[in-house]
């Protein structure tokens, strides 16, 4: 069965009117009305930049006890939440999974290798 919603931990979390931290949510998968449709949006037409917070707050799913997400609570999240939750995004809809096919230079092995998010990344010590 496909799975169409994912979980996800936000690395700051959100912070509500009343001083709520939220950190967790669910996402679902795009649809193409959800990328097609907020072209229409006049904010879009205006920011092009705009589409990303448009399209977040119609595939977030839930974001901690946020009753909706709106756009107005994508634009006030912090700015490395906004990037990991594009990362997100584009990680739980592209069709390969995050898999591409390498080769070793040396001995020409042929193998798959699976991509870590710039958000799930580990600094190097």
């Amino acid at each position: 069965m496909l799975q169409t919603e994912f979980e996800f931990e936000l690395p700051k979390g959100y912070v509500d009117k009343d001083g709520t931290l939220h950190t967790t949510g669910s996402m679902r998968l795009a649809t193409a009305a959800d990328e097609i449709l907020p072209m229409k949006d006049p904010r879009v037409k205006q920011n092009p930049a705009y589409l990303a917070i448009i399209v977040l707050s119609r595939v977030i799913t839930r974001l901690g006890d946020v009753p909706m997400v709106s756009p107005k609570v994508i634009e006030d999240l912090f700015s490395g939440d906004l990037a990991y939750l594009q990362d997100f995004y584009h990680r739980i809809n592209r069709s390969d999974n995050g898999h591409f096919k390498a080769t070793c230079p040396k001995c020409e092995h042929c193998f798959e290798v699976e991509t870590v998010p710039f958000a799930e990344s580990q600094p190097i010590h």
